[in-house]
C-alpha cells in the first residue's frame, strides 16, 4: 500500500471526531475551531506533499525501468552472434609474385621484367624495357635526309610510334608493379577488418567501433577502386597506341594511293614511250636486213 493512502482515513477520522469534541464541551474539553482548521490545513498540505512525493517516486521508477530496458537492448545489440563468422566468412583471391614462379631466364633478360611487375617504379620498368625489347636504331649520318619527303614522313611516324610505345609500356609496368607490391599490405588490412567484423569481443561491437570499421571499409574500397582505375588507364593508353598504329597504317595506304594516282600517267607514258622506241628500233633493224 502506498504511503499517502494511510492519511486518508486519518483525515476522515479527524472530521468525524470534531462534533464529538464539541459535545463534550462541558466536561472540561475546550474546542478551538481556529486550531482545528489549522490542523486540518496542515494535514492537507502533508497529503499534497505525499502526492507530490508519490509522483516523483513513480516518475523515477518509470525512468529507472526505461534505463534498464535501454541498457538491456544496447547490451543485446552489442553481442555478436557466435556463428556469424562460420556462416558468412569467405576466402578471397590472393596476389602472387611473378618472381616466385618458375620462369626460365636463359639469357638473363627476363628477371628485370618480372621485378618490374612485382615491385614497380619507373627505374625498374625502364631496365625491364631495355633488357627485353629490341632496341631502336637511328639512321646514320644523312641517310634519312637522302630519302624523299613521303619516305621521311613515314620513317619519322614509325619512330614516334615506337617511342610512344616505350613510354606506354614502361608506365604500365611501373603501375602494375606498384599495385602488386602494395597488395600484401592491402591484404593484411582486409584480413584485420574481416577479423574485427566477425569478432565476438564487445569492444569491437560498440557504435564507435562499428562506425570506424565502416569508414575503414569505405577507404579500402576507394583505394581498391583507385588501383582498378589506374589499370584501366594503362589499358586505355595501350589501346590509344594501338589505334594510332592502325591509323598510321590506314594513312600510309591512302598516301600510297594518292602517290600512285599522281604518278601513274607519267609512269605509263614513260613505259609506253620506251616500249614504242624499242619496238621501233627493232622494226627498223629488221627492215634494214
Amino acid at each position: 500500500m502506498k504511503p499517502m493512502k494511510l492519511f486518508a482515513p486519518i483525515f476522515a477520522l479527524t472530521l468525524a471526531l470534531a462534533p464529538a469534541a464539541h459535545a463534550q464541551f462541558g466536561s472540561g474539553i475546550v474546542f478551538d475551531p481556529t486550531q482545528s482548521a489549522h490542523a486540518i490545513e496542515q494535514i492537507e498540505q502533508g497529503f499534497q506533499q505525499l502526492q507530490t512525493a508519490e509522483q516523483i517516486y513513480t516518475t523515477a521508477y518509470q525512468t529507472m525501468n526505461q534505463v534498464i530496458a535501454a541498457y538491456n537492448l544496447a547490451y543485446q545489440m552489442s553481442r555478436m552472434p557466435q556463428n556469424l563468422a562460420s556462416r558468412y566468412q569467405s576466402d578471397f583471391a590472393m596476389w602472387t609474385n611473378f618472381s616466385s614462379a618458375s620462369v626460365p631466364d636463359t639469357y638473363g633478360n627476363t628477371s628485370a621484367w618480372l621485378n618490374a611487375l612485382d615491385l614497380g617504379n619507373s627505374t625498374r620498368a625502364t631496365s625491364a624495357y631495355n633488357a627485353s625489347v629490341i632496341p631502336l636504331e637511328s639512321y646514320p649520318g644523312g641517310a634519312l635526309s637522302q630519302q624523299d619527303a613521303n619516305t621521311q614522313a613515314t620513317i619519322k611516324n614509325q619512330y614516334a610510334s615506337s617511342e610512344l610505345g616505350q613510354a606506354t609500356l614502361t608506365n604500365s609496368l611501373s603501375t602494375l608493379g606498384t599495385i602488386r607490391s602494395d597488395s600484401e599490405t592491402f591484404q593484411q588490412k582486409l584480413a584485420n577488418l574481416e577479423s574485427d567484423t566477425y569478432s565476438t569481443d564487445p569492444t569491437q561491437q560498440t557504435s564507435n567501433a562499428l562506425l570506424g570499421k565502416i569508414n575503414s571499409a569505405t577507404m579500402l574500397q576507394i583505394h581498391s577502386q583507385q588501383d582498378a582505375n589506374q589499370i584501366l588507364a594503362a589499358e586505355a593508353a595501350q589501346q590509344a597506341l594501338d589505334e594510332k598504329d592502325q591509323l598510321d597504317e590506314r594513312n600510309r595506304l591512302i598516301n600510297q594511293s594518292i602517290y600512285f594516282q599522281q604518278n601513274f600517267p607519267t609512269l605509263i607514258e614513260s613505259m609506253t614511250s620506251g616500249v614504242s622506241d624499242a619496238i621501233h628500233s627493232v622494226s627498223l633493224s629488221t627492215t634494214g636486213h
